[in-house]
């Protein structure tokens, strides 16, 4: 049965920020201190400290709701996945496609170098936001003058990343709505364009400057394509905390960086070709619930995140009870408003996440706006 969002806002919101505080404090300290003298080093720390945090997130969504994740796909890309670094593709269906993400990296052993292009607002997200600062994410401001120079930064900048990283572009550049698919269909329709039902146009310059800058050692592009029963309804972090169980399917189909053209245009239109094929195989999807035949290979639902969450729990129930044996806090009329404010503020800031993460917060697109303005909008 599904719980009230209020009944659990609190108690996780509570676990979630002063374990994520805490998480924050230690990344800074080896900021500081380590990363000036060994990069990799840091790499390697962060990691697993930013795990630490991370599968909180993974444990909602395996132990707290129970969701699913089916994952389709051969056993030679399965067995590659977290063992070498990976450019991923994913269509953006739902609130939730990246969280879907991490448990497919924590999976395949690559949760804490998971990573991702996100727009610049996303860092300044408390707790959340920070920690993927600290983990080389790369925060984009939705301006190719300003932004191509930071993608060619960033990408030089993971060059000598030593463990096996997924860097996830989605390259729809907005979450999938039926308003912003009227958009992508009217200017289809303006260029003479295949007509998308299940997907927006892909803006492929940070494509194209990805594989231009990442060709040399990143051997794989991850193509993932997500999907939920369209008799269910979309999943969101808000269902999650309720506790409302939902499946979402993945496909993954691995291709080699080398195959892919080498001129801009090229690639681009490569880009533009795999959103065709996604675009159809979804329509699929849709009339038979499955992208295959064949059964979903098992990726199971390991017991690390439920540790993790107890430890963490055990942990900050303890520091708490100790700090209110010790501050007498709630012996006082002021005390007690301190507590209180404490915990509304608490469940500001995971109101925020969870805002943060709706599709009706994203980026829109203006349907009723001129074509030369759904160009600059759909095909950066």
């Amino acid at each position: 049965m599904a719980i009230p969002a209020v009944l659990v806002i609190v108690p996780l919101g509570l676990l979630f920020i002063l374990s994520g505080l805490i998480v924050n404090i230690i990344q800074a300290f080896i900021f500081v201190l380590v990363r000036p003298i060994s990069k990799c080093l840091f790499r390697r720390i962060n990691k697993v400290v930013a795990e630490l945090l991370w599968l909180e997130l993974i444990w909602l969504i395996d132990w707290w709701a129970e969701a699913k994740v089916e994952v389709f796909t051969d056993q030679a890309t399965f067995q590659l996945m977290g063992k070498e670094h990976a450019l991923v593709l994913c269509n953006h269906r739902s609130d939730i496609d990246w969280l879907v993400g991490w448990v497919l990296a924590q999976r395949a052993g690559c949760l804490g170098s998971a990573l991702a292009i996100m727009k610049k607002e996303a860092k300044f997200l408390p707790v959340i936001g920070w920690s993927m600062w600290f983990s080389d994410y790369i925060f984009l401001e939705r301006s190719w003058a300003k932004d191509e120079n930071t993608l060619e930064s960033s990408f030089q900048s993971l060059m000598d990343f030593s463990m096996p990283f997924w860097l996830a572009l989605f390259v729809e550049g907005t979450r999938f709505t039926q308003q912003k698919l009227l958009a992508s269909q009217e200017y289809a329709a303006s260029r003479g364009l295949p007509i998308p039902k299940n997907v927006l146009i892909p803006r492929t310059k940070g494509f194209v400057s990805a594989v231009s800058h990442m060709r040399s050692f990143v051997p794989a592009i991850y193509d993932c394509t997500v999907a939920t029963s369209p008799k269910d309804r979309p999943p969101t972090l808000l269902r999650i905390f309720r506790g409302q169980s939902f499946v979402v399917k993945v496909q993954v189909k691995r291709h080699e960086m080398q195959e892919l053209p080498e001129t801009a245009d090229g690639i681009s239109q490569w880009c533009k070709d795999l959103f065709v094929t996604k675009d159809t195989l979804l329509e699929k999807y849709m009339t038979k619930d499955s992208f295959s035949e064949k059964q979903p290979i098992d990726i199971g639902r390991p017991k690390k995140s439920l540790l993790v969450v107890l430890c963490w729990s055990c942990i900050l129930a303890y520091g708490i009870v100790k700090f209110f044996q010790w501050s007498a806090l709630l012996s006082s009329w002021e005390g007690i408003a301190l507590s209180a404010a404490l915990l509304i503020l608490i469940i500001l800031v995971m109101q925020l996440l969870v805002h943060s993460s709706e599709s009706t917060r994203s980026t829109p697109i203006n349907v009723s706006s001129q074509y030369n303005a759904k160009e600059r909008l759909l095909q950066k």
